[in-house]
């Protein structure tokens, strides 16, 4: 998404929060209790779904323009995203979006009790906050700050940030390998990925890969990193150390626009979600990261972005922008199997057990 020019960084300032963070595509070990959480952008809520019967249970107002979010590891507290900068999108250019009115209070990570589904304490974590990362440990948030080109390292025990590593323009997807040594970060207008040692953090390389990168899965070796392509319908495979070359896998249709990716490994497979594309593309990984191979797209709502797959592989959760629904598809018949109604413009979707 694009926003405003650029602007100063704002201070920041982060309280300790505990806890240990989910990926997007995590999912509690208890099926039975799980839930979903879906940061809806226009509602300035989060919607909360019982993972398995499907039903809507709450909503939650969080703040303005809630994105990227994060679960606990036992449940018991959500993170989101939250902006107080103008949604813009790409056709309005940038001298007209800068004259829209921001409210730089509003940005920070909003902490939510999952229990009273009540918001505790808003996190300051840098400039337009839109998606971010924790280490395994629960110590630190690695904060992608897309309007600034920057990263804020925020060490939560300590309350403050320890770092802020410049990265490529327009920065938003961010990952950790599973084993915590990296931290990577998709810069959209720089078609690019920035590699950050997380014992130094300092940049160790940036690599070209698709048209305007919005997100990454990571192989289960945890060295090769799958990126999704927007503009160029493109997904890379890319070392996340060592010099093995860039591969471009897949060529998908022009009108798809891959946006999350999902890496599901008892499967073999990787989940795309393709914006304006209207569906997921199931991408076969057996032969990867030398080859790859498109097996289905399934059609879901309109504009899906943010996706989660379930603990036990059955089914998966898509986010969809206009048409305010997530879609459930089930990962064995690849079809699609329920519309769930939630809040204006979902944006965001993480999955993980039921208030303890």
């Amino acid at each position: 998404m694009k926003h405003v020019a650029w602007r100063p960084l704002v201070g920041v300032m982060v309280f300790g929060v505990c806890g240990y963070i989910f990926e997007v595509a995590a999912a509690s070990s208890n099926a039975a209790t799980a839930r979903a959480y879906v940061s809806n952008e226009d509602g300035q809520s989060v919607s909360v779904l019982n993972a398995e019967s499907f039903a809507s249970i709450a909503t939650i107002d969080v703040g303005k323009r809630p994105r990227g979010l994060k679960l606990s590891r036992d449940g018991s507290q959500l993170f989101v995203a939250v902006s107080g900068l103008p949604k813009c999108p790409p056709t309005v250019p940038d001298e007209e979006c800068a004259k829209l009115e921001r409210d730089l209070k509003a940005d920070g990570i909003a902490v939510v009790d999952t229990a009273s589904r009540k918001v505790i304490k808003v996190l300051a974590a840098g400039s337009d906050p839109e998606q971010f990362a924790m280490s395994n440990d629960g110590k630190r948030l690695y904060v992608a700050n897309e309007d600034v080109g920057l990263l804020s390292v925020v060490d939560v025990d300590a309350g403050k940030v320890i770092e802020r590593i410049k990265v490529g323009l327009e920065p938003e997807g961010v990952a950790m390998t599973p084993n915590g040594r990296w931290v990577l970060v998709t810069n959209e207008s720089d078609s690019s990925v920035s590699v950050i040692d997380t014992a130094t953090l300092k940049v160790t390389k940036t690599v070209p890969v698709g048209k305007r990168p919005r997100d990454m899965a990571f192989a289960p070796d945890g060295n090769t990193a799958y990126v999704s392509g927007e503009l160029d319908a493109s997904l890379y495979s890319m070392p996340v150390t060592g010099n093995e070359p860039v591969r471009r896998l897949l060529q998908l249709r022009e009108a798809t626009r891959p946006m999350a990716v999902v890496q599901d490994s008892a499967r073999n497979r990787l989940y795309l979600s393709t914006g304006r594309g209207g569906t997921v593309a199931i991408i076969d990984t057996k032969d990867a990261p030398q080859a790859v191979k498109l097996i289905k797209e399934v059609p879901v709502g309109k504009r899906p972005w943010g996706i989660a797959l379930s603990a036990d592989g059955r089914h998966l959760y898509t986010a969809n922008g206009p048409s305010n629904d997530v879609s459930v598809v089930d990962t064995t018949t690849l079809t699609e199997v329920k519309r769930i109604p939630v809040g204006s413009s979902p944006w965001g979707i993480v999955l993980g057990p039921a208030p303890p």
